[in-house]
């Protein structure tokens, strides 16, 4: 498995990088949105880790561009944010994000997570699921 990690900050995309790494899957990083678009473009990761709050292009920005291109259209996008209020997390779906998962998370718990996103994809229910996590963030608010 390939995973794209995009976040301005170097300890959170090595955090991430170190647990992923341990479980055999190779990690790419970008700092920002811009090396973020043309990593996603030119290795087709399985899966993309992206946070919200980067200097110039923010995660919406790159998720939207990345959902628009045929070429990156079908990538799981996951955001990976400390902003963890409403508007941003059903901002982050509707974009078409498969998860949000708010700041501080459990690391070794992201494999779990990016696995499971991926056979909710491969069965079909990920806009039903889409759907059901925003409804219950709603909820929660």
């Amino acid at each position: 498995m390939k995973v794209l990690v995009v976040d301005d900050q170097w300890p959170m995309r090595l955090l991430v990088k170190v647990n992923l790494e341990s479980e055999v899957v190779q990690v790419l990083e970008a700092e920002n949105g811009t090396e973020a678009v043309e990593l996603a473009v030119h290795e087709l990761p399985d899966v993309i880790l992206l946070d919200v709050m980067m200097p110039g292009m923010d995660g919406f920005e790159v998720a939207e561009i990345l959902t628009s291109d045929p070429r990156t259209s079908g990538i799981p996008i996951v955001f990976l944010s400390a902003r963890a209020d409403y508007q941003s997390q059903a901002r982050g779906l509707a974009i078409g994000a498969g998860d949000y998962i708010t700041k501080p998370f459990n690391p070794t718990n992201l494999l779990e997570s990016i696995e499971r996103l991926l056979g909710d994809l491969e069965a079909g229910r990920l806009d039903e699921l889409r759907a059901q996590k925003l409804e219950k963030r709603q909820t929660l608010f």
